[in-house]
């Protein structure tokens, strides 16, 4: 429960600000079938973060533990630094699928986006902390649906409203704690 829990907070805290966020926005105003593009967001999360997840977990499985530890601590870290830095949406990528609909065109965009994306690498680290694929896997995809429901659905309203800037440090300081404790688990 605790590997579930901590997914889907850590995620959907890290998620909000972040490229695949702005491409939630971009993608609910193209697309008027709000349902195809939650959908798209869903099937490719679950891929990259499995994925991701099955990853860090053997990643752990073949490294010496006490250096897998440091390895986790220090990407926990890594990432709680970077959370702070905002991302910027990539258009070149959207000009490539417009003529798809909805569904596919959300399927591929996330799934091209999340690759290298912060929460795929925290899905990694995640997956190496908790060595649980599905609690992590359906922790940071529930994380990751609670961040960018909202947008696909209330779009640019709710994005003026919400303090992005206090999210991200937020998110740092959540995942700098986690590196910490990781070294002392």
């Amino acid at each position: 429960m605790d590997a579930f829990l901590t997914s889907t907070v850590t995620v959907a805290l890290a998620e909000i600000g972040d490229k695949t966020q702005l491409l939630s926005l971009f993608l609910a105003a193209r697309y008027r079938h709000k349902w195809s593009i939650i959908a798209g967001i869903f099937v490719a999360t679950v891929l990259n973060h499995f994925v991701s997840a099955w990853f860090g977990s053997w990643i752990v499985g073949v490294l010496p533990e006490n250096i897998a530890t440091y390895i986790v601590a220090a990407c926990f870290i890594a990432v709680g630094l970077w959370v702070l830095i905002p991302d910027k949406p990539d258009n070149d990528e959207h000009n490539e699928v417009r003529k798809y609909g909805a569904f596919i065109a959300t399927t591929i965009l996330f799934f091209i986006a999340e690759i290298g994306d912060k929460t795929q690498v925290a899905t990694i680290v995640l997956g190496a902390q908790y060595t649980s694929v599905m609690a992590v896997t359906i922790g940071t995809t529930l994380g990751m649906m609670i961040a960018n429901v909202p947008i696909v659905l209330l779009g640019g309203k709710l994005m003026q409203k919400l303090p992005l800037d206090l999210a991200r440090y937020i998110a740092s300081a959540v995942f700098i704690i986690l590196g910490i404790i990781a070294l002392f688990w």
